[in-house]
């Protein structure tokens, strides 16, 4: 045990140090504008700002995260194939499907690294909180005025470092401590719950993947139910107020940026057609009354006459032409006029003489 403990300390030391510094900077701060330094509620809100600030620091990877998810749910129908193919053979498989996931660029590690590297923090701050603070010993940048103040500390006569089990017979420890326990789990069900069921694609609900998911989905609910009880109230703020963050940011990815081929993908689609038919009338719908009445009340300005062609200005005039143009293929012989009535002897006259015939010459 002394070598695994020294192992643990060289790897627990530097996160004491990083985490109590971004808490006692909380504390310092909110100290400073005028609250109770000792109040249960600085330090409730001195670690909920130490929640944000972790949480906004690992938001590099929550997006290699949603990446990976991505990469992996739009695959499984490549590796559904290969599973067809190499089933027989395990190690091909393997082999086939390692190499699948170097060429799409997919680590299958990536979409639990941040619940990985939030562990150690969360132990860290745990062990902070829980067996040298609330035993009034510092540790790191806690010093041993601020451990007292937090062993002092109350929100709402519920001191921050009792839990569940350690409730000293209180009632009001018990309802705190199951409500925030109930809180946790809620979200981390409702956070995996949207994943499954609004941003990964029908051909993902199926195979090893959708499975990992779904053992996740209820076994990380029980997990905390579980560990839950034994956690400090101050703690408990922290997970619930983690868990939160990842709920909202994971409504935004799957809101704005979701997977092709899912509901959200199809939500986002209509919300965007809505919204286009929307700007489309926005001038009429969204218009203000008095810009209305003053351009009803404004003089139109002097419409240029147009330009027109004789055509058009004759009939705008109702004159027929004397010789209208017609299009190619469509002229008509004009008829000609009427000659007035000849006498006999004039068309006698004008009748043409016949030739003589051959035959009459002959003769």
């Amino acid at each position: 045990m002394g070598f695994l403990g020294d192992i643990g300390a060289f790897i627990m030391t530097p996160l004491y140090y990083a985490i109590s510094a971004v808490l006692v900077a909380w504390h310092s701060a909110l100290d400073a504008i005028g609250l109770d330094g000792d109040s249960g509620l600085v330090w409730v809100l001195s670690i909920i700002g130490l929640t944000l600030t972790v949480r906004a620091l690992l938001i590099p990877l929550f997006v290699k995260q949603i990446k990976s998810s991505r990469n992996m749910q739009l695959i499984q129908p490549k590796v559904k194939e290969l599973q067809k193919k190499y089933g027989h053979d395990r190690e091909r498989l393997a082999q086939e499907t390692m190499k699948l996931y170097k060429d799409s660029g997919t680590n299958p590690f990536a979409s639990c690294l941040p619940l990985i590297i939030q562990m150690p923090i969360f132990l860290a701050l745990f062990r902070l909180l829980d067996k040298h603070a609330a035993r009034g010993d510092g540790k790191a940048f806690i010093t041993k005025d601020l451990a007292e103040s937090f062993q002092s500390a109350d929100l709402f006569s519920v001191p921050l470092k009792a839990t569940f089990l350690r409730n000293d017979g209180s009632t009001a420890v018990m309802v705190v401590a199951a409500i925030l326990v109930l809180a946790m789990t809620a979200t981390t069900f409702t956070t995996q719950r949207q994943l499954m069921s609004k941003n990964m694609p029908p051909d993902a609900l199926s195979g090893p993947y959708a499975q990992q998911q779904k053992l996740l989905l209820y076994v990380l609910p029980v997990v905390f139910a579980v560990g839950g009880i034994a956690f400090p109230v101050a703690v408990l703020f922290y997970w619930t107020t983690s868990n939160l963050w990842t709920m909202g940011q994971q409504f935004y990815v799957i809101r704005n940026n979701p997977a092709p081929g899912t509901a959200a993908a199809q939500a986002k689609a209509d919300r965007d057609r809505a919204k286009a038919a929307r700007h489309g009338h926005g001038l009429v719908q969204t218009a203000d009354p008095a810009v209305e009445a003053e351009t009803e009340n404004r003089p139109q300005p002097r419409q240029q006459p147009k330009k027109q062609s004789r055509e058009q200005r004759r009939k705008a005039t109702g004159a027929t032409p004397a010789n209208p143009a017609r299009p190619k293929g469509q002229q008509q012989a004009q008829p000609k006029p009427q000659s007035k009535p000849q006498s006999k002897g004039q068309q006698k006259s004008r009748q043409p003489k016949p030739k003589p015939s051959p035959e009459g010459e002959q003769q």
